[in-house]
């Protein structure tokens, strides 16, 4: 069984970190500040059941109405000991802290879990990709199968979760829990690809969605530099859909070690795009964390910059 373990565990990468944590339904969240309320299994028209965990911040009344932050790989946000790599992004402590110090308005965190092997397709922004020739498909999936990513023909299916999110979940947060329901006061966030699908998001419902948090933004995709040309299609998509500066706020991130090491030179181009689209720095944050790698441990360690910026009382 050890052995198992240690095999199981060598194999599954940060990419599909959600596999393990899929069989630790049952485990009990446990939060420093606050308290999680889980939905399990919960049910969708448009893609496969999951897991959902709200934190509510310590003295959640219903008397006051509270912003929300809708965080993706949801398995990963609270409680180190219950997820697969004993790495959690400690959202309770740390949001409970800025919101007891008052330094943001009072927010609730709505924590969707992935779903392990499907977490690519569903992440992965689905227009951009289709932007791309077949020749340029193929070679995405060759890419992707090279890294052990897929065994079929790549095909994202992200315009469902979001849809999920924004006509499935949303609804259901603002009926279960007292929420400031506007476009303003809801904010989506990520890592990795969990970044791609917050910045689509924003993208794709600009009139739902206020603000992105966008860390280790996975820019590539895949897992190749050399003849990948998904970086392009981003930054082409991104010159059309961007929201309006006036009234949207975006936040991006990156180290330089491990998986972020490949993450600088395509930020840099994106930054050229969001200038063009008049984004400054009121309503824009790219930020450059030199010595830190692609991990919830490094997030956590910085998750207060993005909460402060979009959520800042």
């Amino acid at each position: 069984n050890k052995y198992n373990n240690f095999k199981m565990k060598k194999h599954i990468t940060l990419f599909i970190a959600g596999m393990l944590s899929l069989l630790s339904n049952a485990q009990e969240v446990k939060v420093t500040s606050g308290k999680v309320q889980r939905f399990e299994n919960f049910q969708s028209k448009l893609i496969d059941a999951r897991n959902i965990d709200v934190w509510l911040p310590d003295g959640y009344s219903n008397k006051e109405k509270y912003a929300v932050l809708y965080m993706h790989d949801g398995q990963a946000l609270y409680d180190a000991e219950s997820t697969w790599n004993k790495q959690a992004w400690e959202i309770d402590q740390v949001a409970g802290k800025l919101i007891a110090e008052g330094k943001t308005q009072k927010f609730i965190v709505v924590g969707i879990w992935n779903n392990g092997a499907k977490r690519h397709p569903e992440y992965f922004p689905q227009k951009p990709y289709e932007s791309l020739t077949q020749i340029q498909r193929d070679t995405v999936t060759a890419q992707l199968q090279k890294a052990g990513r897929t065994k079929d023909i790549f095909k994202p299916y992200s315009d469902l979760y979001l849809q999920f999110l924004v006509t499935e979940v949303k609804p259901f947060i603002d009926k279960t829990f007292s929420t400031k329901k506007d476009q303003k006061n809801t904010f989506v966030a990520g890592s990795s690809m969990g970044g791609l699908i917050s910045m689509y998001a924003i993208c794709e419902y600009p009139k739902v969605f206020g603000g992105a948090a966008c860390l280790s933004t996975h820019w590539p995709g895949t897992f190749s530099s050399d003849n990948n040309p998904i970086p392009n299609a981003f930054v082409d998509y991104l010159k059309k859909k961007l929201p309006n500066p006036k009234d949207h706020k975006i936040y991006f991130d990156y180290g330089d070690q491990t998986l972020d090491a490949m993450y600088k030179p395509l930020q840099e181009k994106v930054d050229v795009v969001m200038k063009a689209k008049g984004f400054t720095n009121k309503n824009w944050e790219t930020k450059f964390f030199p010595g830190e790698n692609h991990s919830e441990v490094a997030w956590a360690k910085r998750l207060d910059i993005p909460l402060l910026f979009l959520l800042k009382n």
